[in-house]
């Protein structure tokens, strides 16, 4: 079987990160895939010829409506009340294609839909969101799931949740592992010296962690903990922190001010692509105690990298690192701390966590994760088609 398949493209905008990066690789690979006889892309309401087009401009020029409108409780209604009406009337007459949402929300559309469920942290946690972002994914979702045919998730453990949550069949959600960028690797010292000095940075002289500054990430546990540990310590192991600011990360970024002044603590703000393998790769150690995630592809990335990892023992972090990293209680800043001291001082475990972490991150690839998607469309087909 061959398909017809139209990708939902709202989501690629500069910086990639996320679901923004998972867009743009299942994009490149379903272009050149053997079984996808057509591939079109639908973006905020209209057909795009290159959804890649916009990746150039600085991100602060590339803002979805979508983004701008979630700002605002008020717009979200507007938006939520227009929208679908508008994108099904532009998606008519394509009952024999495959729609993929890879960002929640499908629209009304007479065709097959598959929605990329990434995590329920509006559901589960809506602390951990604006409350005009909760206001749209609450009018949004419910409407989304009843239009969909076939849900992906990105870990077994939100694929659980799912069902616990939604009464779904089993059959129709699938749990599909993201993949990994092969500039994710190894690397000597004379590799990245060049731009680890950019920083005052040693090689295998840092514990780093990347992501939004954003209260979901936990970043002031972490720092908390990293604040408790012997000062020499943190000193000849300093926190670097790289990563653009989310909201309500006020508090966080004071407490950065602080440590930065005490002289145990990085903030670099956001790395762009070509720089930060190399800032991984450098790493003596990588620390994400998330509070909550439906994936954690830094730590995917980290692992790739050779870097040792710590990380939560909550929702899919165990999954995804499946042993090769030490795991803390999120919630408890003495036992982070605790894991932290243990992990930059026991280099047997570190060589050990090496080893491991490469071997679970070579289970994820994008090519895999494509294929499985891929096929997610053609049973979907079948099933509507009644074979």
């Amino acid at each position: 079987m061959t398909l017809d398949v139209i990708l939902a493209t709202d989501i690629l905008n500069p910086p990639l990160t996320g679901i923004g990066r998972y867009s743009y690789e299942l994009a490149k690979r379903l272009a050149v895939n053997s079984r996808v006889r057509r591939l079109r892309y639908f973006s905020m309401g209209r057909w795009v010829s290159d959804p890649f087009s916009g990746l150039e401009r600085p991100a602060q020029e590339r803002m979805t409506l979508r983004g701008r409108l979630v700002s605002s409780r008020l717009a979200v209604r507007a938006y939520q009340a227009i929208t679908p009406t508008l994108y099904g009337w532009r998606l008519r007459g394509n009952k024999h294609a495959v729609y993929h949402s890879p960002n929640y929300v499908v629209p009304p559309f007479d065709g097959a839909a598959v929605s990329t469920v990434h995590d329920l942290s509006h559901v589960l946690h809506p602390q951990f969101h604006p409350p005009a972002r909760i206001d749209f994914l609450n009018l949004a979702f419910g409407a989304s799931m009843r239009r969909t045919d076939h849900v992906i998730t990105d870990s077994e453990a939100v694929r659980q949740e799912f069902l616990e949550r939604y009464d779904w069949a089993p059959e129709n959600v699938t749990a599909i592992g993201l993949g990994v960028d092969s500039a994710y690797h190894p690397r000597s010292r004379e590799d990245v010296e060049h731009v680890l000095s950019q920083w005052k940075l040693r090689y295998r002289g840092y514990s780093l962690y990347v992501g939004t500054i954003e209260p979901r990430k936990n970043l002031g546990r972490l720092l908390k903990a990293y604040g408790s540990l012997p000062l020499e310590l943190r000193r000849n192991f300093p926190l670097v922190v790289a990563g653009s600011k989310g909201w309500s990360s006020e508090d966080i970024h004071q407490q950065m001010v602080i440590a930065q002044d005490e002289g145990w603590m990085h903030y670099l703000r956001f790395v762009d692509q070509a720089q930060l393998p190399l800032l991984y790769a450098g790493a003596l150690l990588f620390a994400y105690p998330s509070l909550y995630e439906g994936f954690g592809l830094p730590l995917v990335e980290a692992m790739a990298s050779g870097v040792p990892v710590l990380t939560s023992s909550t929702s899919c972090m165990p999954e995804i690192t499946a042993g090769a990293a030490r795991l803390a209680d999120p919630m408890q800043v003495e036992d982070i701390a605790y894991q932290l001291r243990a992990c930059l001082s026991d280099t047997q475990w570190q060589d050990s966590a090496r080893a491991k972490g490469l071997v679970r991150a070579a289970q994820f690839s994008w090519d895999r994760c494509t294929e499985q998607t891929v096929s997610v469309y053609a049973r979907v087909r079948r099933q509507i088609e009644g074979g």
